[in-house]
This record gives C-alpha cells, structure tokens and sequence, in this order.
C-alpha cells in the first residue's frame, strides 16, 4: 500500500526536467511532474492544481475538495496517534 499525500503546485521550478514546487501541509518541497504532464497540461498550466504527492512524484491531479477532506484525514489519524 502506498499513501499520496494532497499538495498544491506553487511554482513551476525546471520546466525541462518537470519539476514543481508543491506547498504539502505548509511544506513546500520539489516534486516531479512527469506523471501529470502531457500535451493537454503542459508544465506551466500546473500551477494552482491539487496533486497527490508520493516519494517525490506527483502521482495525479485530484479536485481541491477532495485534497481538503484528505488532509482533514490526515490530521485526525495523527491525533489519534499522539492519543495513543
């Protein structure tokens, strides 16, 4: 099983190599795009869209509903934790 963590594009970084930088709960990291990019989405229309982000990729693009009810998930399951 794997867990993509909800992530906003921010920035297109290096549009040669796909990269973006993605804001991930307050974090902004580098991501690879590849797997979002294609001829409909070139690099520079990603800016603004609601990614999936895992192991350093964006895995797919999600709505931005979707990436909110995620990291509400997200943030509930590590209460628990420290409950725990």
């Amino acid at each position: 099983m794997c867990l993509g963590i909800p992530g906003q594009i921010v920035e297109i970084s290096d549009t040669n190599h796909q990269l973006a930088i993605v804001n991930v709960g307050g974090v902004k990291r580098q991501v690879n795009i590849t797997c979002i990019v294609d001829e409909e989405h070139p690099p520079e229309s990603c800016v603004g869209d609601w990614v999936l982000v895992h192991v350093g990729f964006a895995m797919n693009r999600i709505n931005e509903e979707e990436a909110a009810e995620t990291l509400q998930l997200l943030t509930e399951m590590a209460e628990l934790m420290v409950d725990y």
